[in-house]
């Protein structure tokens, strides 16, 4: 294994695992903006018992998020020096703002939010715990317009010869507002807010199942499947639009996505399959005619460039890319008709006596991190052999004075750390759902009977 290989390995395994809290935490802020909202507007303490029960879930995940985040940034300086001096100039300008605009606005109120709820008045922290899902979100945004430049670049110039070459910004807002950046911010948030709602429903629909907090249990489940359903169809409409932009910027990568090889033609639409990338064809899958053509353009007939008609170095793993794609394609799905059937049984009053369904919602939690982190995959190694699509290839951008032993013995260290850090995660976790929110009144004692 070289130096390339195990840098690559450790980058993807270490944003892996950084992935799985932030979306946790830009969800779980939106849902605590409602139920903090409605406890201000009913006064209903039951409201406030499921704030602060979630304020400390949130409060959890935000801080794995941070201590993963800024392993991930130190590796653009140790393992990819070519990478950070040719995209230094744009991504410094994206991660200055992330910091000073959103992480110190978000940090800021953070204290407020998690300990300041006997110290200061109720709309105040209210304000606070707006402010803090705002600073969440908007954190976001600078990340991922940084990582959709590396996908479609806009707003630079190169500068300077051969291993001094770079990039320089010459438009800020040309380059925040790259081709890709405003679809892929939005799709990023719909799987967010769905790994957020779908955590409150897993936890809620797991104390209905074992009798337990049942007022607050409703109240949860209800407020989570909402937001959950509009996330689900959000993701759909979010999706539709990045894969349109992905077909007229990183057409390689689409063609990757749906493993088409015409050069040229009306493309099919896959359910499933396995891409034989030495005969280039889609093995043992089922396909629709003329669908992703129709998808893309209306037209079941449009023609859609695949994969032959690049070189073959410039092509994606067109397998994994494609795996990656469906699983993700599969989750969402399956997520849209779960929330759908969750919210038909809610409204028919049915919900709370289906064992099968509310054990379906506790094991909803895995399929937003699963999508989120394969959705990632088929956006990142899609992109391949490239970096900067179309700019520096990957094979070109790693730190080559960083022999391979040393990458190996950070890796090993990483995965050490890391698993005592999720074991951790997962221990604290499941000690605050085991003891259950505190309760203000009898409204939330869980006496009610189903």
């Amino acid at each position: 294994m070289n130096a390339l290989f195990l840098s690559r390995i450790q980058f993807a395994f270490t944003i892996a695992f950084h992935y799985i809290y932030p979306p946790l935490s830009i969800g779980l802020g939106l849902i605590l903006v409602v139920m903090e909202g409605l406890y201000l507007k009913t006064k209903n303490p039951l409201y406030h018992d499921m704030t602060k029960f979630w304020t400390k879930v949130f409060g959890l995940t935000f801080a794995l998020g941070v201590a993963t985040g800024i392993v991930m940034e130190f590796q653009f300086g140790t393992n990819w020096a070519v990478y950070s001096r040719y995209v230094g100039d744009v991504f410094g300008s994206a991660l200055a703002a992330e910091g000073i605009f959103a992480f110190f606005l978000e940090s800021g109120f953070l204290a407020i939010l998690l300990f300041g709820w006997d110290k200061v008045k109720p709309p105040v922290h209210f304000i606070s715990t707006i402010l803090v899902a705002f600073g969440a979100h908007f954190s976001a945004i600078w990340i991922v317009v940084a990582n959709s430049w590396m996908h479609t670049p806009a707003g630079y110039r190169l500068v300077g010869e051969g291993v001094n070459r770079r990039t320089e910004i010459t438009d800020f807002w040309a380059m925040v507002f790259n081709p890709s950046a405003v679809n892929r911010v939005m799709h990023v948030y719909m799987g967010c807010w769905q790994a957020g709602a779908w955590l409150v429903v897993s936890v809620s629909a797991y104390y209905l199942l074992k009798k337990r907090h049942l007022d607050f249990a409703k109240k949860s489940i209800q407020i989570g499947l909402l937001v959950a359903l509009a996330a689900s169809i959000g993701q759909l409409a979010t999706g539709d639009s990045s894969a349109k932009g992905v077909a007229r910027y990183q057409p390689a990568k689409l063609a990757a996505f749906e493993g088409h090889y015409d050069e040229n033609a009306p493309a099919p639409m896959y359910l499933g399959g396995w891409v034989n990338e030495k005969e280039e064809r889609v093995e043992d899958g089922v396909k629709v005619p003329g669908a992703l053509s129709f998808l893309l353009y209306g037209d079941m007939n449009a023609p859609v460039r695949g994969l032959k008609s690049f070189p073959k170095d410039e092509r994606p793993p067109a397998n994994a890319v494609f795996q990656a794609f469906h699983g993700m394609v599969a989750i969402g799905i399956a997520l849209i008709a779960l929330s759908i059937l969750g919210c038909l049984f809610l409204w028919k009053g049915r919900l709370y006596r289906s064992p099968f369904i509310l054990k379906c919602c506790v094991l909803s939690v895995l399929g937003p991190q699963i999508a989120n982190q394969i959705g990632w995959m088929a956006a990142e190694v899609g992109r391949q052999p490239w970096i900067v699509y179309g700019l520096l290839k990957t094979k070109d951008a790693f730190s080559k004075n960083v022999p391979a032993s040393h990458v190996l013995a950070s890796l090993i260290l990483f995965g050490l750390v890391y698993l005592l850090l999720f074991t951790l995660f997962i221990y604290l976790l499941d000690q605050k759902i085991k003891h259950g929110p505190e309760e203000t009144d009898l409204a939330g004692t869980g006496r009610a009977e189903l």
